[in-house]
């Protein structure tokens, strides 16, 4: 491997991966069976992201889909027409308790954590997609019910099944950096993705046939609909979303996470924003997370960007700075991560690593996002993705810098006893409420 990482290379190969990744903890609870069972699948959200999922899982038994807008799964629903068909998830599960293993979630990020949980609770194998969840008390919920269960689980962090971003941990581990105690994180999310940064909506439009509007806010206090939060723009709301941290945040600090043993943090603030509002995240921010030592690694600062604003190119010796990725700077050298997967990685300076050799593979290889959850729900080892050892901690990070765009101050953060030390009013975000009927 050179010290850069292309795009190319990296899709080729994603193509050419081998075996699974092992992760302390977080062990599957497959039953025997030959490698060659299906496993019997359902979907919660067969619509959008799905998709993916669904194509993923394309060797197995698809048995229900459920989805509250007939309209955007009916794709799915053409595609697996002996799948049953459900509009409530709850029902679904308990009426195909027999007939279900294992569970995807592909829904709002507040259906996240009562759809997965209540599945994991019945024994069912879950891939949810990211962020975890909506809530810290949530994130930490799923580990939790991970364990406790014994099911094989996996969130959908796609980029880390790629060859170049578990190189790139190993290059982090190798030391080849020096010691690393600054790191840049950003995404061009929300700006002309989804807005953020306005009020909610005044009108009342009729609902829709084909939505079960009362089923699709699940959790979430009432209120009207309105086509300003379905199919997509929820993302942005924070009864629904988790803005632009929590979609893509997940994706650009996944690789960095895992590979500086980043653990939990203690601090977050608001660095700068384009102003809060009670009903969205801002159109932009800048924010700063701060991690301690762990170890004989020094403590890090993460400086996050979203809505198209960017670290200094000068971090990177004045190139162009991407849409999205991740900058590390340590005492010896940077690596640059460009774009979300983790895997176009660069070392820098050039000169300087021109003839660096890479270290021994030590992270086995993927053989594909959604093969390693497979191979996990069949007893195999645990997918690299898994909710106790990656999911659930690196999403509490990313809900903590959501906390400090809600509280516009900074967040103390105990993580033993899960409050934010210097602002109480953070409970009711920390710790959900929900609507009689979803709790957990």
């Amino acid at each position: 491997m050179s010290t850069k990482m292309t795009r190319r290379r990296m899709l080729r190969n994603a193509s050419l991966a081998g075996v699974g990744f092992v992760l302390s903890g977080g062990r599957a609870n497959g039953q025997d069976r030959s490698p060659n069972n299906k496993l019997n699948v359902a979907f919660v959200g067969a619509g959008g992201q799905a998709q993916f999922s669904l194509e993923g899982l394309a060797s197995e038994n698809i048995v229900a889909l459920c989805d509250v807008d007939e309209r955007r799964a009916s794709g799915a629903f053409r595609q697996h027409p002996k799948a049953r068909r459900y509009r409530d998830f709850r029902k679904m599960l308990d009426q195909m308790d027999k007939q279900i293993e294992a569970v995807v979630v592909c829904t709002p990020d507040h259906v996240h954590a009562p759809a997965s949980i209540r599945a994991m609770r019945m024994g069912k194998h879950v891939y949810c997609e990211k962020p975890l969840t909506w809530s810290i008390e949530e994130a930490r919920l799923m580990a939790r019910e991970a364990k406790k269960n014994k099911v094989a689980t996996q969130m959908g962090t796609q980029g880390m099944a790629v060859d170049g971003a578990r190189a790139g941990v190993e290059v982090l581990r190798s030391g080849v950096l020096g010691p690393v105690r600054e790191m840049h994180v950003w995404t061009d999310r929300a700006q002309g993705w989804w807005p953020q940064g306005v009020d909610r909506p005044k009108e009342t439009p009729p609902i829709p046939d084909e939505l079960q509007w009362d089923l699709w806010l699940g959790p979430a206090l009432e209120r009207p609909y309105h086509p300003a939060y379905v199919p997509f723009n929820w993302r942005g709301w924070k009864d629904f979303g988790t803005g632009a941290i929590g979609d893509m945040g997940i994706h650009n600090a996944a690789m960095p996470f895992v590979g500086l043993e980043l653990g939990l943090p203690i601090s977050a603030e608001i660095v700068n924003t384009s102003g809060l509002s009670s009903e969205t995240f801002p159109a932009w921010s800048m924010l700063r997370i701060e991690f301690p030592a762990r170890g004989s690694l020094p403590p890090v600062t993460l400086h996050w960007y979203d809505g198209g604003k960017k670290p200094s190119s000068d971090l990177i010796g004045g190139q162009q700075v991407a849409d999205n990725g991740a900058i590390l700077v340590g005492e010896q050298g940077t690596l640059y991560s460009v774009e979300w997967t983790g895997g176009d990685w660069h070392l820098l300076p050039e000169d300087k690593f021109r003839d660096w050799k890479p270290p021994a593979a030590t992270v086995p290889r993927s053989a594909g996002h959604h093969q390693e959850w497979i191979a996990a729900c069949k007893g195999g080892p645990a997918a690299f993705c898994n909710f106790i050892d990656f999911a659930a901690p690196l999403t509490e990070i990313m809900l903590l810098g959501c906390l400090a765009q809600r509280a516009g101050r900074k967040i103390e953060w105990d993580a033993l006893n899960m409050r934010a030390t210097n602002w109480p009013p953070g409970d009711v975000f920390i710790r959900r409420e929900y609507r009689k009927g979803w709790e957990l």
